[in-house]
């Protein structure tokens, strides 16, 4: 079949194969996007629930751990941003070296 592509002027098999994974790895990326802006969200209900003004030693206890956790999802959020634009750039890569001109 690649072989009467080719002959038409279409991609060969391989090339269709690599837009495909292309698009995957793209869409990954996305999906990496979406899990970092939903950790956002959480990050900011953490930082509502650090407003309580709970004078008591308990509610110390409370603010510190949710601090503690906010801290740990902010690392986490920033290194899935990270993962995510390398994920896009790679995406990108292989989709210019199917068009070398661009």
């Amino acid at each position: 079949m690649s072989g009467i592509l080719m002959a038409a002027g279409g991609a060969d098999l391989d090339s269709l194969q690599c837009i495909s994974q292309g698009a995957e790895i793209q869409k990954l990326g996305w999906r990496m996007s979406v899990c970092a802006d939903q950790a956002d969200a959480v990050l900011a209900r953490l930082a509502q629930l650090q407003l309580e003004q709970w004078e008591s030693p308990a509610g110390r206890a409370y603010r510190t751990t949710l601090a503690l956790q906010a801290a740990s999802l902010r690392r986490g959020r920033d290194a899935l941003r990270e993962a995510a634009a390398v994920t896009l750039r790679h995406a990108q890569n292989v989709a210019t070296k199917l068009h070398p001109g661009f």
